[in-house]
């Protein structure tokens, strides 16, 4: 079994900041996290790059910074808003159908518990596990493409696709460390172990990494499942 504190202390030594959808490390120290925003811009983070999230959830919430004011606000404008995070009309009806949810239905508060959070629009387990990690503070795995990538190379697990990263990443990580695993571990995927070309010579994991073993023993390299991360 992988020595899983050590990977993890490292990936904080590079990466100390973390990051989650709609802010990066670098913005993250005087910004008070809110449920609202943090459900909002996982959905809008979904198929999409990184900084295309923070520039959409950036512009979106300067106009709309509550369940109330989004769910009023003009469909056709709120697409405008968020374009630069891709499938705007999409994911422009999703949001404002969760604002109208959230204010109709839910007395103006995010929920926490997992099964009413999967039941709004565009929201699955990776979407509802960044709100309970991020916004409640509640012990949960979000596996984004990030995550799932990683572990695999490190050989944490085994897995074709993102849901069973999540169950067998909650067998192998301690528990007091699940909300770290994705802010840390998205923050180390766009900075050191990119999609392509990772920037091994900067990694401090190779000693553990399956990834770089194989490489270092000119095998191929691992494959991982080319099944998207269910959002």
């Amino acid at each position: 079994m992988k020595p899983v504190r050590e990977i993890m202390e490292g990936v904080r030594e590079v990466c100390p900041d973390g990051v989650f959808p709609g802010r990066d490390g670098d913005q993250l120290a005087d910004w008070e996290v809110d449920p609202f925003h943090v459900l909002i811009s996982t959905v809008l983070s979904q198929r999409t790059k990184d900084q295309n999230t923070f520039h959409a959830s950036a512009r979106l919430f300067a106009e709309y910074d509550t369940p109330a004011t989004l769910a009023a606000a003009p469909l056709r404008h709120l697409q405008d808003l968020i374009r630069p995070a891709g499938f705007p009309q999409v994911k422009a009806r999703a949001i404002k159908e969760i604002a109208r949810i959230i204010v109709e239905e839910k007395g103006g508060e995010v929920p926490s518990d997992l099964e009413e959070l999967v039941s709004l629009p565009m929201v699955g387990r990776k979407t509802a596990n960044c709100v309970r990690s991020y916004a409640f503070h509640i012990p949960a795995i979000c596996v984004d493409t990030h995550v799932h990538r990683i572990s695999n190379r490190i050989g944490l697990v085994r897995t074709k696709d993102p849901e069973s990263t999540e169950m067998e990443l909650m067998n192998v990580v301690p528990k007091e460390l699940w909300i770290d695993v994705n802010s840390l571990l998205v923050r180390f995927g766009q900075k050191i172990c990119l999609p392509r070309n990772p920037r091994c010579g900067l990694c401090p994991l190779t000693s553990w990494c399956d990834y770089h073993a194989q490489l270092q023993k000119g095998r191929p390299m691992i494959r991982l499942g080319r099944k998207r991360p269910k959002e």
